[in-house]
C-alpha cells in the first residue's frame, strides 16, 4: 500500500515539474517577444525620442523654441519701442561751467556758432506764447519754457499749448521764491511739486531747472542732482525784466553780451515778444544758429 501511494505521489510531482517547466518557457517566449531587435528598436526610438533630440524632441523642441522665440522677440520689440519712446534725441552738444553751450565735436552738423534761447515765468497769456512760437517756428528754432508750478496749476492749458507747439519745458519752481533763502525742505517741495505738477499736466518729466534770479546753494543743486535735472542758469541777460516795454532795448542788450554758445535768458513779457523776431533776425545776420535743446546733454561740463 505504501509502495503504491509513493508510486502515486512520485507521478504527480513528475507530472507538475512538467506543467510547471511548460508554462515557465511559454511565459519567456512572451517576455521575450518584445525584446526582438525590430522591437527594440521601435521601443528605443519611441523612448529615446523625447531624450535625444531625434525627429519628436525637434519638432517639440521647434515648437518650444518657436514659441520662446516669438515671445522674446515680442518682449524685444516692446522693450525696444519703449526704449525708443523713452530715449532722448542724440547729445551733439554740452553745457560749460560758464553756462554757456558746447558742441561735443565740432562739425557743420554741430556748429560752435550757436545760442540757446530760454523764456521765464511762464506760461501766461496764449496770444504771448502763440505769437513766440510763430517767431520761433519762422526761424527754426526751439527754445525751453521755464515754468512756474502755480501758473501751470493756474492755466494747464497753457502748458499743453507750449508743449504741443514743440516748446521744451523747464522747472523755474512752484512759486518763483529766492530757493538760497529757504530750508531744504521748502527748495524740495518748489522744485519736486513743480516737476509733479508738469508730468500730471503733459506727462513729461522737465530736465532742465532754472532757480528763479539764478539763485541757488547746495540744498538746489543736491535736490536737482535726485530729481536729474540740470542746472541751468544764464550766459547772457536779455534784462527785458528791467528795461520794461522798450523791444529794442532787449535786442541791444543781448547784442552787446553775444558771444559763441550763448545761453540768453528772456521773459515772456509783450516787450520780449516783440523784439523776438528782429532779434532772431540779426542773430542769424551774424552766423548763429539755434540749438535744440533736446541735444544738450543731462550733465554739466
Amino acid at each position: 500500500m505504501f509502495k503504491k501511494t509513493a508510486g502515486w505521489l512520485l507521478l504527480s510531482v513528475l507530472i507538475l515539474s512538467a506543467c510547471s517547466n511548460q508554462s515557465t518557457a511559454g511565459n519567456t517566449g512572451a517576455t521575450q517577444t518584445p525584446a526582438t531587435p525590430a522591437a527594440t528598436e521601435q521601443n528605443t526610438g519611441a523612448t529615446a525620442a523625447p531624450q535625444t533630440g531625434n525627429d519628436t524632441t525637434a519638432s517639440s523642441g521647434t515648437t518650444s523654441a518657436g514659441s520662446t522665440d516669438t515671445k522674446s522677440g515680442e518682449n524685444s520689440s516692446t522693450t525696444a519701442e519703449d526704449s525708443k519712446a523713452e530715449a532722448p534725441a542724440s547729445y551733439t552738444y554740452h553745457m560749460n561751467k560758464n553756462y554757456d553751450i558746447v558742441p561735443n565735436k565740432e562739425s557743420d552738423k554741430t556748429p560752435k556758432k550757436v545760442v540757446l534761447l530760454t523764456f521765464d515765468d511762464g506760461p501766461k497769456e496764449a496770444k504771448m506764447i502763440n505769437s513766440m512760437i510763430d517767431t520761433l517756428d519762422k526761424h527754426n528754432a526751439r527754445a525751453i519754457f521755464y515754468v512756474n508750478g502755480s501758473r501751470v496749476k493756474r492755466h494747464p492749458e497753457l502748458l499743453k499749448l507750449i508743449h504741443d507747439r514743440g516748446g521744451v519745458i523747464g522747472n523755474h519752481t512752484y512759486d518763483h521764491i529766492v530757493l538760497k533763502n529757504e530750508s531744504p525742505a521748502k527748495v524740495k517741495q518748489q522744485i519736486e511739486d513743480t516737476q509733479k505738477i508738469i508730468k500730471e499736466t503733459i506727462n513729461v518729466t522737465p530736465r532742465f531747472l532754472r532757480p528763479p534770479n539764478g539763485a541757488g546753494n547746495d540744498a538746489v543743486h543736491e535736490v536737482a542732482a535726485k530729481n536729474n535735472l540740470m542746472y541751468m542758469n544764464w550766459s547772457v541777460g536779455s534784462l527785458d525784466w528791467v528795461n520794461q516795454d522798450d523791444p529794442q532795448a532787449v535786442i541791444t542788450n543781448v547784442m552787446d553780451q553775444l558771444h559763441s554758445g550763448s545761453t540768453i535768458l528772456m521773459h515772456e513779457l509783450p516787450w520780449t515778444v516783440e523784439a523776438l523776431d528782429q532779434l532772431l533776425t540779426k542773430l542769424e545776420a551774424k552766423g548763429y544758429t539755434f540749438v535744440d535743446p533736446d541735444t544738450i546733454e543731462p550733465e554739466m561740463r
